[in-house]
């Protein structure tokens, strides 16, 4: 990952002993991406990813394994995202949508993007400004068609479009294709202990929210064919796998209400924040002369069925190490097989990710956390020589030396799941994944940015 260019000068002019990511929040990766970019790179709670593999007792396989390699690799896309070091999972943060993502003359609010913009891809560019809301992937193997106008039809060829068109990325492989559409296909709702199988409220709902439930199904005033659950019918994950217009400016699929509370924000441009200004516009539109009883009971029902269980968890050191030794786990099966293709892109995004978690532990002459130099210094060089192994195991490989490269990855697979752990976990404490020094350190370079803003 790349450093910004504002805050590389900051460091130079300024003798500044921080850690500074990729993209940071501030003002995105400026050798790239706009002044002003916000890619949601600071969060310490990220959105839970539940795999359904994995909830149905089991473990992920190979292809999904590669497909999420690929879904968070720089690699699958091409000219400025590539260079930003952008993935597919910048957008959509464990499968959900980044609600917070903002790229000034690509995006006219947080949480939307246009697909069509000049940035990307100039090719695809239409001259004109009509961003699209970020959406999760939650659940999207019940969601067809795709995009929020619902024009494509298959998965697949959604993966294809947004790599190849919106993003200028290089055609993907049939293999790499297949693995990310397996890897989306995985992804799973969050479980909503207020529905019952068929979508309709349980035991667990209060007054309000069944009150709620009931004008959900009540017809249109000026048009008994249509209800709101007539579109997001409750038995088939409220869609209707169909496009209809709702006054917001063209056709539109039937986006799903499940989990919706942690898709924000609403309509396809991400016009609304909240459900009251949703069912605001519903009602103005289609002339249903809510009370202001009614519209509330409406939120009430909305928020019970866009719930779900653990919504967010906290990032740290083991959910990183779960997430890079997943995807390590291809090169079990690439290395024997001498898919050079696979272990090269293996080798360059497992590298960056171990690369980017060093710097969750700031280095000895860091100003901003205290304490802790021991356990951070070794948690920094058993990193560090993770990331020289597994550029090892490139070097092999390239050279025809598979054997070697099946060495070299025993090896590493033994110091991640023993030494390594204990070393980067007892550290934790005095990394960017406490809290209290996470603040200090992101305080302490906003103060940097803003005094390098006035410089001369």
């Amino acid at each position: 990952m790349r450093l910004g260019m504002i805050a590389a000068i900051i460091i130079v002019l300024l003798g500044a002993k921080l850690r500074v990511g990729n993209a940071f929040p501030l003002s995105g990766d400026q050798n790239v991406l706009p002044p002003g970019t916000e890619l949601n790179e600071e969060a310490l709670d990220k959105p839970r990813e539940l795999f359904r593999s994995e909830a149905l007792g089991g473990a992920k396989s190979y292809l999904v394994n590669l497909g999420d390699l690929a879904f968070n690799s720089n690699l699958i896309l091409g000219g400025p995202a590539r260079r930003a070091g952008m993935s597919c999972g910048t957008c959509h943060v464990n499968g959900a949508g980044n609600g917070k993502l903002y790229i000034p003359g690509m995006s006219t609010r947080p949480g939307n993007f246009d697909t069509t913009g000049p940035l990307f891809n100039p090719k695809a560019h239409n001259n004109a400004r009509d961003p699209v809301r970020i959406p999760s992937l939650r659940g999207a193997r019940f969601l067809a068609p795709y995009g929020n106008d619902g024009r494509i039809a298959s998965l697949r060829d959604f993966v294809r479009n947004v790599v190849v068109n919106e993003f200028d990325g290089p055609e993907p492989s049939p293999a790499i294709l297949d693995a990310i559409v397996a890897y989306i296909e995985d992804i799973d709702f969050l479980p909503n202990l207020n529905l019952t199988a068929g979508g309709r409220l349980g035991a667990r709902a209060n007054d309000a929210q069944r009150r709620g439930e009931a004008l959900f199904f009540k017809p249109f005033p000026h048009n008994p064919e249509l209800s709101c659950a007539a579109c997001h019918i409750p038995s088939s994950g409220f869609v209707d796998h169909r496009q209809h217009s709702v006054g917001s400016g063209g056709l539109f699929k039937t986006p799903t209400l499940i989990n919706a509370n942690f898709n924000t924000p609403y309509f396809h441009d991400g016009r609304y924040d909240t459900y009251d200004q949703v069912v605001g516009h519903f009602d103005r539109t289609f002339e249903l002369g809510l009370l202001s009883q009614d519209r509330a009971d409406l939120v009430a029902y909305l928020q019970a069925t866009g719930d779900g269980l653990m919504p967010y968890e906290r990032d740290g050191v083991t959910a990183q190490l779960k997430e890079i030794n997943d995807f390590a786990s291809v090169l079990d099966a690439a290395i024997p097989a001498q898919n050079n293709d696979v272990i090269a892109l293996a080798v360059h995004t497992i590298s960056g990710e171990l690369r980017d978690l060093v710097e969750q532990f700031p280095g000895v002459k860091d100003t901003t956390v205290e304490g802790g130099v021991a356990e951070r210094l070794a948690a920094r060089t058993a990193l560090k020589n993770l990331v020289l192994m597994v550029r090892l195991i490139g070097v092999d490989a390239a050279a025809g030396r598979y054997d070697g490269a099946a060495a070299e990855y025993q090896n590493y697979r033994k110091l991640t799941f023993a030494a390594v752990p204990i070393v980067v976990k007892k550290a934790q404490p005095w990394s960017l994944f406490n809290p209290a020094v996470h603040k200090a350190h992101f305080d302490e370079l906003r103060k940097l940015l803003q005094s390098a803003q006035k410089l001369p």
